[in-house]
């Protein structure tokens, strides 16, 4: 008995029988809350994009109240089918609920939607034996967004290039001389006369306006500024209301002689001009909440018909990195950035092509019609009432 009383043997067994359900246990626990947490970013995901997704049918007039309500709970169920059974993403689709809320004034319709939904996670036997079998997540998402008109302000810097080469005729025609008229016709024309780039940008740049105006005719919600450059800035038409400004300032601009071209102080300046601060007290958001715009949007068209070459005529792979940095700050500050690359050559087209925002915001026009309609583009996407996360 005192040998027994005394001995160690079988001390591992015994506190590994002690032990082993904590360890289990702790396993298990940390199991489930992984399953918990990931399970909830899932849903939480699901329903944002059912919010936006149903809000932005309802902006678009592809829906209306019922069937966006249908939309939400098959939005849910179809996203979550992605992760779960085809049982529980049916339980998940019955447990969704959609509210829509629709406002409408003389200048159109304005929507907000709530999607909500719960799923069911199953916890590992032990913890099962402690908490019970399961755990219910729940997940909530609001939106607004609005038809008829821009429902959000927005501030948008218009960067010209105002450099030499903008002097540079088109291929749009503008006018023939006859020099021998004969009868009803001509027999022999003088020298063809042909639209300049500088032209054809005032020309989109009206198309630009007129679409902001058409949008917003009382100027309650579109600023706009205009920025030209050649290797520095050439001048500029500060923020204001509506586009009575800007289309001034775009109709006196004249081509630089001798000028190169660094687009670096441009895109700088206009980041500096329309970007957020965090308090809400930068320019814009003050003039924005003076027409009791709450939200407001921040846009750059950026605009090049060559390469960033200084004042030299050969380009520089430092300004063009320098271009570069100061895009990727615009976007960093919540910007989005329209580029276009107007007859211009693959350095100046690579360069636009990475300050745009997404491959959507970047145009690459060859003639004076197109340019006009990608500027046309841009006001149509930049004023279309856009659907926003509000939770």
């Amino acid at each position: 008995m005192r040998q027994l009383r005394t001995s160690r043997n079988g001390n591992f067994a015994m506190m590994t029988a002690i032990v082993l359900p904590v360890l289990i246990g702790a396993a298990g626990l940390a199991i489930d809350l992984g399953n918990i947490m990931l399970s909830q970013r899932q849903l939480q995901e699901a329903t944002d994009s059912a919010a936006l997704a149903v809000s932005t049918a309802l902006a678009d007039g592809k829906a209306d109240e019922t069937s966006g309500k249908a939309l939400a709970k098959d939005f849910v169920g179809g996203q979550m089918a992605n992760y779960v059974s085809s049982t529980s993403a049916t339980a998940i689709k019955n447990a969704t609920n959609a509210t829509i809320t629709t406002t409408t004034s003389a200048t159109g319709k304005s929507f907000t939607v709530a999607v909500n939904s719960s799923a069911t996670v199953t916890l590992t036997p032990l913890i099962a034996f402690l908490a019970g079998s399961s755990k219910t997540i729940a997940a909530a998402s609001n939106t607004t967004s609005g038809s008829g008109s821009t429902k959000s302000g927005l501030s948008i810097e218009v960067l010209i290039d105002e450099s030499t080469s903008m002097s540079q005729n088109t291929t749009t025609l503008k006018s023939a001389t006859c020099i021998i008229p004969i009868f009803n016709g001509c027999l022999l024309y003088g020298p063809p006369v042909y639209v300049t780039k500088i032209e054809a940008l005032k020309q989109a740049a009206t198309a630009l306006f007129d679409a902001f105006d058409k949008s917003d005719p009382s100027a309650k919600y579109v600023r706009t500024g205009v920025i030209s450059y050649t290797a520095g800035i050439k001048g500029k038409s500060a923020m204001a209301w509506g586009t009575m400004d800007s289309r001034r300032y775009v109709s006196n601009i004249v081509v630089a002689p001798l000028s190169g071209t660094d687009a670096t102080s441009a895109v700088n300046t206009a980041t500096t001009t329309i970007k957020k601060n965090i308090y809400g007290t930068d320019t814009e958001s003050v003039e924005q909440k003076k027409k009791d715009n709450a939200n407001s949007d921040r846009v750059i068209v950026l605009m090049t018909d060559g390469e960033m070459t200084g004042m030299t005529d050969q380009w520089s792979k430092a300004l063009d990195q320098s271009v570069r940095d100061e895009c990727a700050a615009a976007k960093s500050a919540g910007i989005t950035i329209y580029t276009v690359a107007f007859m211009a050559p693959a350095n100046g087209k690579n360069l636009l092509k990475y300050c745009a925002s997404t491959t959507a915001n970047y145009y690459e026009p060859e003639t004076m019609d197109g340019l006009v309609a990608a500027f046309a583009s841009i006001a149509q996407t930049a004023t279309k009432s856009v659907s926003r996360l509000t939770n």
